[in-house]
């Protein structure tokens, strides 16, 4: 079928005592590596193009300054992709814009295929997040997309997001902005952090994601809860890519057994970006070492150059541009273009399987009701949201 909103996905996942993963994608091939690995587990997928992934996959390699235009064309790239490989899934598919900063990455978005979008106003005084959300709830939701709105600051870097430090979200503030802005589900700070430097022993606040399920529940109030920041950054890859010639300092993840505490408590949604980024740079760095010839391949050693010139860099958007053909559209036009795809969909599968099984996902993927744009646009009308 044609891929569906967030909302019916999250709805069964609340339902259900589990939590979806939502993980990022910068390229065709690691869209088409998510969805067969959630096809594989029998998990509804959703996948993530960052505001900033839009731009990358325009063809922007210094992608923090893409333009609209940029974005557009990105964003028609990532909706071609997830359209190839999930229109006629077995399992429902979720193409959700992580991080929008404004109007314009929203409409981007719309139009090149997303059926789900978060605008990110957590900078921004209340009303004024308050206003920006609501006016994109009243875009999206006539054209059936889920909105996700954010309240509360996360600290750490994550594109184009940065802030030194934590602001938890309050309870009762989160009772007034869904109230007023009708979002489908409410991305909270409580404890995680962008990026792969979250701290050792990070403890997560179960308590604010409780207090405001609590709280929801009894303004009769319906929205799912998201953990941004997610990521567990697994150890043995950073050692891994270290081993390498990486050198990635200082790189601590939140527990798997902190984020599976999380889920009873009231989290529905769980977005990983950093652990993919990981385990795809450790799988180029190791197809290189193995296989040396490579690097002095013309189709692929572009990717080695830029791999040695950054060895503090786990983002693989740094050393994809070598082959942006290949980024963009797919494109697979030699045999050692080949082999770098083949290992960039195993570092996809690898870390995206494992965090499937943690969040109990897997098998569930009949439970999520099939539901088309169009009928949820006219459930939204309906509601009056």
């Amino acid at each position: 079928m044609a891929l569906v909103p967030l909302k019916p996905v999250l709805d069964a996942a609340r339902r259900g005592g589990y939590a979806q993963g939502a993980f990022n994608v910068n390229a065709v091939c690691q869209a088409k590596a998510v969805i067969e690995v959630h096809e594989m587990l029998r998990s509804a997928a959703i996948l993530q193009g960052a505001d900033l992934a839009n731009a990358f996959m325009g063809g922007r390699a210094d992608f923090a300054n893409g333009t609209v235009e940029d974005k557009i064309v990105g964003a028609r790239n990532i909706g071609d992709a997830v359209k190839r490989y999930g229109e006629n899934s077995p399992v429902p598919v979720v193409l959700h814009l992580d991080h929008g900063r404004d109007m314009e990455s929203v409409k981007a978005a719309i139009a090149g295929g997303y059926t789900s979008v978060m605008i990110d106003g957590s900078s921004l005084p209340l009303e004024e997040n308050m206003e920006l959300t609501r006016e994109v709830v009243k875009y999206a939701h006539p054209r059936g997309v889920s909105v996700e709105g954010e309240l509360g600051v996360l600290a750490g870097v994550e594109d184009h997001v940065f802030a030194a430090s934590s602001t938890y979200t309050n309870p009762l503030t989160a009772v007034e902005f869904v109230r007023n802005t009708k979002v489908d589900a409410l991305a909270i700070s409580y404890g995680t952090m962008h990026g792969p430097s979250k701290g050792k022993d990070v403890k997560l606040r179960r308590e604010i994601p409780i207090a405001i399920r609590e709280c929801l529940a009894h303004e009769g109030l319906d929205c799912a809860l998201v953990s941004h920041g997610s990521s567990t950054v697994p150890a043995y890859i950073v050692r891994e890519i270290n081993a390498l010639g990486g050198n990635i300092q200082n790189a601590y993840g939140i527990s798997l057994d902190e984020l599976k505490a999380a889920i009873p408590a009231g989290i529905n949604k769980i977005n990983v970006d950093t652990d993919i980024r990981l385990a795809v740079t450790r799988n180029m760095r190791e197809l290189f070492a193995k296989r040396p010839e490579l690097q002095e391949s013309p189709s692929i050693g572009g990717v080695y150059q830029l791999l040695k010139e950054h060895p503090e860099n786990p983002d693989p958007r740094v050393f994809l541009p070598a082959v942006y053909d290949t980024v963009m559209y797919g494109v697979v036009e030699d045999d050692d273009r080949a082999a770098l795809v083949e290992v960039i969909e195993a570092g996809v599968k690898e870390a995206v399987a494992t965090l499937i099984v943690e969040f109990g996902s897997y098998g569930h993927a009949p439970d999520t009701e099939l539901v088309t744009l169009e009928e949820m646009a006219e459930r939204y009308e309906k509601a009056g949201i």
